[in-house]
């Protein structure tokens, strides 16, 4: 585990609540982020059942569950949402989903969606205290129908989920991308075959490219920062991905693009 401040002023701070050991796909290490403003939070997808208590540990070094002001969920897969009933009990912190993905809360054990708030389709903005926002910004079919990023203007950090993904072998563990043509092979493969096609891509490129953005940290791997923001940003939009590979059922062309 480890606890790292991404950004880190009086009053602000964006810290990556990293996880590893068991419960992680293989060679995919699986990110938890905390946004601090004064003495309030807002946690973003907080992970599976699994790592819970860990990620709980870490948080506790800098708020307590009663400062949560926020949960955020970009999407419904487990190792994000796993752990969410655990977390309802611990805090009274309103949960945020995209729309999409409201109704099946129930499978995971939830019975009152009351304490959930759905984002719609063309994302949120969110002021949690004076001085303290967050923009939901819509990233769909990257690689959840409903997915959704959050952008915090003071840190310019862009939390992307599964966008940026990377693969990386067990012996390697760096925190940043400093050298993106390095980096391209722990990422290439993942998002050809994840990401649903360039068109879908393109529209998010195009959506952030709006935004001033020092970071983008995803859900799994280490977090850009520097030339490696634009040059992921262009390499993305140009990729083809998804159902743009398919050739046949079950089929897919799956060579390296330069």
């Amino acid at each position: 585990m480890r606890n790292i401040p991404l950004f880190d002023t009086p009053g602000h701070r964006f810290i990556l609540l990293n996880e590893s050991g068991s419960g992680e796909e293989d060679g995919i290490r699986s990110n938890q982020y905390l946004i601090l403003h004064e003495n309030s939070g807002v946690l973003l997808d907080p992970g599976g059942f699994d790592v819970m208590p860990r990620v709980l540990a870490e948080m506790l070094r800098h708020i307590g569950p009663d400062n949560l002001k926020a949960i955020m969920l970009s999407h419904q897969d487990p190792d994000i949402v796993g752990g969410i009933s655990t977390w309802i009990e611990l805090t009274d912190a309103p949960i945020y989903i995209p729309r999409v993905w409201t109704r099946f809360l129930p499978h995971y054990g939830i019975r009152h969606l009351n304490r959930f708030i759905s984002v719609a389709d063309d994302g949120m903005h969110c002021e949690f205290a004076p001085g303290f926002e967050l923009q939901l910004v819509p990233a769909h079919f990257l690689h959840s129908e409903g997915q959704i990023n959050v952008y915090d203007p003071r840190s310019k950090i862009l939390f992307s989920g599964d966008i940026g993904t990377a693969e990386m072998p067990g012996h390697m563990d760096p925190v940043w991308v400093d050298d993106f043509t390095a980096h391209l092979p722990y990422i290439e493969s993942f998002h050809r075959r994840y990401m649903c096609s360039n068109r879908a891509a393109r529209i998010w490129v195009d959506t952030v490219s709006a935004l001033d953005i020092a970071m983008i940290a995803p859900q799994h791997g280490p977090v850009y920062r520097g030339a490696a923001v634009s040059q992921f940003l262009e390499w993305f939009g140009k990729l083809e991905c998804g159902v743009d590979l398919m050739t046949a059922s079950g089929r897919f062309r799956m060579g390296s693009q330069g």
